[in-house]
C-alpha cells in the first residue's frame, strides 16, 4: 500500500544517527532511495514566525496578537494543518516567542507540527534553519516545500493546493495577486526618486506566500546565493530567479484577503476578514443584508 512519507518517518527515540529538534523529536536520515521510490513525496509547510515586527509594536510580537479571537500564528499553522495534502509543518520562531508558540501548539493539538526551531536575525537565516533541519532529516530532493509568512493568516486552501499542484510541472511556484495599480520602477536622481520605467500592468503581480519549491531546487538556489557576498533577499522566489535564472517560477492565484499584517493600520482589515470567515457571523451578515434589501424594496413600493 502506498503511504505518504513524512518528516515523522525520520523520527526515532532514542536518538540514532540524528539531531535533536525543537519539540523533543529526534530527526534521523530517511530510508534508502529505492525505498523512497515507493512512497509519495512529503509536502512540508515551513511557517516563518521569527520576525520581531518592529513596524507593528516592538513590545507586542505580532505573531501572538489575536485576530478574530485567535493568535495570528495559529491562523497560519491551521491553514496547513487542515489541508489533507500537507504532511508536515515546521515552525520557525525567535526566542522571544518560542515558549508561547510551543504552548499554543500544544493547546491546539496540531498533529502535523514536527518541530519548532529558532530562526535568525533575517528571513534568509530562518529559511536556512528550516532547510538545514530538513536536510538532516534526509528529506528527498523531490519533496515539496511550501514556505509561508506567518503574518499572512488568511491564506486560502485553493492557493495551498495550487502550489502543490504546480510543483508537479515546475520546480518552483509562488502565490501572487494581479496588481490593480500601475507599478512604477524607480531610480535615484540626487535625493529624489524618479520613474525609470512603467511595466505593463497585465504582467504585474504582488508577491504573496506560500512560495513553493522542490527541496532540491530551493537548497541549490540557497547554496549558490550563500556564496554571493551581496546576497540580501527579502523573498524566496527572488533567490531562485536570481541564482537559477533558467528555472521558471509558476504563478499561483492569490487573493486580496491573503493580507500581510505589517502595521497596526492592518488590524481593522484583518478583523473584518476574520469575521467574514466565521460562518455564523457571515450568516448573520447575509441575513442583515437581505433584511435591508427587503426594507428598501418595501419603502420604494410605498413611495409609488
Amino acid at each position: 500500500m502506498i503511504r505518504v512519507a513524512t518528516v515523522a518517518d525520520c523520527v526515532q527515540n532514542p536518538p540514532r544517527n540524528g539531531v535533536a529538534c525543537g519539540r523533543g523529536f529526534t530527526v534521523e536520515h530517511m530510508s534508502k532511495g529505492e525505498q523512497m521510490q515507493e512512497q509519495k513525496m512529503p509536502v512540508v509547510a515551513v511557517v516563518l514566525a521569527a520576525g520581531f515586527g518592529t513596524r507593528f509594536d516592538e513590545n507586542n510580537p505580532k505573531q501572538l496578537v489575536s485576530v478574530g479571537g485567535k493568535p495570528i500564528v495559529c491562523w497560519s499553522i491551521e491553514a496547513f494543518e487542515r489541508n489533507d495534502r500537507v504532511s508536515d509543518i515546521i515552525v520557525v520562531v525567535n526566542e522571544r516567542v518560542s515558549n508561547m508558540v510551543n504552548m499554543l501548539i500544544d493547546e491546539a493539538g496540531y498533529t502535523k507540527v514536527r518541530a519548532v526551531i529558532p530562526g535568525g536575525s533575517e528571513r534568509v537565516d530562518s529559511t536556512r534553519s528550516a532547510l538545514d533541519l530538513l536536510k538532516q532529516a534526509g528529506i528527498p530532493d523531490g519533496a515539496k516545500i511550501l514556505i509561508h509568512d506567518s503574518v499572512r493568516p488568511f491564506v486560502e486552501q485553493q492557493s495551498i493546493d495550487g502550489c502543490i499542484d504546480s510543483l508537479d510541472q515546475f520546480n518552483a511556484a509562488t502565490v501572487a495577486y494581479a496588481s490593480t495599480d500601475t507599478i512604477l520602477l524607480t531610480e535615484d536622481l540626487g535625493e529624489r526618486k524618479v520613474v525609470r520605467s512603467v511595466p505593463d500592468r497585465t504582467n504585474a503581480f504582488r508577491a504573496q506566500t506560500p512560495q513553493a519549491f522542490r527541496f532540491g531546487t530551493i537548497t541549490k538556489a540557497y547554496e549558490l546565493a550563500t556564496a554571493d557576498p551581496d546576497f540580501h533577499p527579502t523573498d524566496h522566489t527572488r533567490v531562485v530567479v536570481d541564482y537559477l535564472p533558467n528555472e521558471p517560477v509558476a504563478i499561483v492565484a492569490g487573493s486580496e484577503t491573503n493580507l500581510k499584517i505589517t502595521t497596526q493600520a492592518d488590524m481593522p482589515i484583518a478583523e473584518n476578514i476574520a469575521r467574514s470567515l466565521d460562518p455564523e457571523h457571515a450568516k448573520q451578515e447575509a441575513k442583515a443584508r437581505m433584511h435591508a434589501v427587503f426594507a428598501e424594496a418595501f419603502s420604494q413600493m410605498h413611495k409609488h
